[in-house]
């Protein structure tokens, strides 16, 4: 998907993959704003809840941030207060879903929002993430809501050796729990011509380092990296593979 405004384009792309698991539950897309150019929404959401509970849990993410971004008015509206609506209103139907099936759906959410003036805005919760490269270079990235990552902000333990933790897929935080999620928000004021977001799903992050994804995202085009990080997160899962996701949005120069 290419969308085109004064000055510069959005080149986007997704890609997902089943893994080694039984069932699909991640979803993913790119949305472009239906009445304003160089406007999209891009949507990440990692499901849990055993057998069909987290595809239902993701697929009402991936409603909700449709029903909300087709009455989103940019030019009167606010890109962040969109995010955290869609978070809460994907959690209570999650919790609504919750009471009709023996399921205990979950899932997790990473979002972004890039506006027509080259703003971005962002917001997640759970493990998946979100990452803002320039070039090559990682500028930003979500902080996860998991267990491990908490050992890692109190010193407890390394990147590498959250990796390996056994307890490394507890949450602290997801949509469609007990407890009323609080996602983190952030903001970037201005995206630069070679900048490319990605949002993706623990089961494709939890392969590379920043340095490998910034290499493939600068690269390559959306759609090949996109087709690259799948191949090479199945290649590195060895057969125990989860689901994985991703979305990848790169704002490039007009020709």
């Amino acid at each position: 998907m290419t969308r085109n405004t004064p000055g510069f384009r959005l080149n986007a792309a997704t890609g997902t993959h089943r893994g080694d698991r039984q069932y699909q539950q991640d979803q993913v897309e790119v949305i472009s704003h239906p009445r304003v150019a160089g406007c999209v929404l891009a949507v990440v959401a990692d499901g849990m809840g055993g057998k069909s509970g987290g595809r239902k849990a993701a697929d009402q993410v991936l409603l909700t941030a449709h029903q909300l971004f087709e009455r989103f008015v940019p030019s009167e509206e606010s890109p962040a207060e969109l995010l955290a609506q869609l978070a809460a209103e994907a959690h209570l139907m999650i919790k609504l879903t919750a009471l009709s099936a023996e399921e205990e759906p979950h899932s997790t959410l990473a979002a972004f929002l890039i506006t027509g003036g080259r703003s971005c805005y962002w917001l997640h919760t759970g493990d998946s993430r979100l990452y803002h490269f320039r070039g090559t270079e990682l500028l930003k990235r979500s902080r996860d809501h998991s267990y491990v990552q908490r050992l890692i902000d109190e010193g407890q333990l390394t990147e590498a050796e959250a990796e390996v933790h056994p307890q490394s897929n507890l949450l602290t935080g997801c949509l469609g729990t007990e407890q009323e999620p609080v996602p983190s928000p952030d903001v970037i004021e201005r995206l630069e011509v070679g900048d490319t977001l990605m949002a993706c799903t623990d089961g494709l992050w939890h392969y590379f380092t920043p340095r490998e994804l910034g290499t493939v995202l600068h690269n390559l085009s959306p759609r090949e990296a996109a087709e690259l990080l799948v191949s090479k997160a199945r290649e590195r899962a060895r057969g125990s593979g989860d689901n994985l996701s991703l979305a990848i949005v790169r704002v490039e120069a007009l020709n």
